[in-house]
């Protein structure tokens, strides 16, 4: 009969664990309304070893945050890499698609709109928003060879998505949501 032996996990994976839950309770509660305990059921550990992974809810959610801009690192590479043509207006429309439908997944846009705004009042918050908007700016302009004013337009229309998202604008045929709606694809 042959024995199988039980594999723990590791910090690292039980660390991945906690992050991929603690998106989705985040998202659901944002980071004033979620608590570490929370967190910790959900990903089927004790609140403890929570804290042996991250040393409070602060660094919890700013390790949310980056993880959520890995994700969108992500998908402007993939929009990169299957970008119809060179030019910086092929690249940057098929990065906007590549994250248009990325948000489709709304735990990683409500844990966006809860960072943007937690970042108002809690520094540590703000600073990894920054950090990870510094990062992803500068990737968009290498990959997509795009001047400032097409970089500034390119995230003024993904914050505009957000918007349309998460109002679900498209679900009110109106003047109003015609007009912020047109030319922005959404999945």
């Amino acid at each position: 009969m042959k024995t199988e032996q039980r594999r723990l996990s590791t910090a690292e994976e039980r660390r991945e664990t906690v992050l991929r839950t603690a998106i989705g309770a985040f998202a659901a509660r944002g980071y004033f309304g979620t608590t570490t305990t929370e967190v910790a059921k959900a990903a089927g550990i004790s609140q403890a070893y929570v804290y042996r992974l991250f040393p409070n809810k602060e660094a919890l959610f700013t390790a949310v945050v980056e993880q959520c801009f890995v994700q969108v690192r992500a998908a402007f590479e993939r929009g990169a890499a299957e970008a119809k043509g060179s030019t910086p207006e092929a690249v940057l429309e098929s990065m906007g698609d590549a994250y248009a439908r990325l948000i489709s997944d709304n735990d990683l846009l409500l844990v966006q709109l809860h960072a943007q705004a937690a970042a108002i009042s809690e520094p540590a918050v703000r600073d990894a928003v920054r950090a990870g908007y510094a990062r992803t700016v500068e990737y968009v302009r290498g990959a997509s060879g795009g001047g400032a004013e097409q970089i500034q337009q390119f995230f003024a229309t993904g914050m505009l998505c957000h918007l349309i998202v998460s109002i679900d604008a498209t679900a009110v045929d109106a003047p109003w949501t015609r007009t912020l709606a047109a030319g922005i694809a959404h999945y």
